[in-house]
C-alpha cells in the first residue's frame, strides 16, 4: 500500500491550492480517506476525512467552506481543494488511508495506518 502526496508549495494569504494523493497497493474504494496536516509544535489535526462509502464527509471547523476533499475511485486519487489560504494554514498536509475506521474515529491519526509521505504548505505574504 502507498500513498504519495504532491501540489504543496509557497502561496500567498486569499491564494487556492490543490493537493493530490495517489493511492496503489489496495481497493481504493473500499478505506476511508483523510487529510492531516501537522503546524510546527502542535498536533496532527484532521482537516477534512470521508468514509469508506463517502457517506460521512467531516470538515474541521478552521476550513470548512474553504477546503474540499474529493476522491476518484477509479483514478484511485484524492484531492484537497483548498481556497482562500490563511497564514495559520501553513502546515505539512499528509493523505492517510485505511479500510474498517469507525465513524466515531474517522479525525483521529492513530486509526489510520497508511500515510503519504506530506507535502508542505506555506502560506506567507
Amino acid at each position: 500500500v502507498q500513498l504519495q502526496a504532491c501540489g504543496g508549495g509557497l502561496v500567498q494569504p486569499g491564494d487556492s491550492l490543490r493537493l493530490s494523493c495517489a493511492a496503489s497497493g489496495f481497493t481504493f474504494d473500499d478505506y476511508a480517506i483523510a487529510w492531516f496536516r501537522q503546524a510546527p509544535g502542535k498536533e496532527r489535526e484532521a482537516v477534512p476525512c470521508i468514509s469508506s462509502r463517502g457517506e460521512d464527509i467531516y470538515y474541521a471547523d478552521s476550513v470548512k467552506g474553504r477546503f474540499t476533499i474529493s476522491r476518484d475511485n477509479a483514478k484511485n486519487e484524492m484531492t484537497l481543494q483548498m481556497n482562500s489560504l490563511k497564514p495559520e494554514d501553513t502546515a505539512v498536509y499528509y493523505c492517510a488511508a485505511d479500510t474498517g475506521v469507525i465513524l466515531s474515529a474517522l479525525t483521529e491519526a492513530s486509526a489510520y495506518s497508511y500515510w503519504g509521505q506530506g507535502t508542505l504548505v506555506t502560506v506567507s505574504s
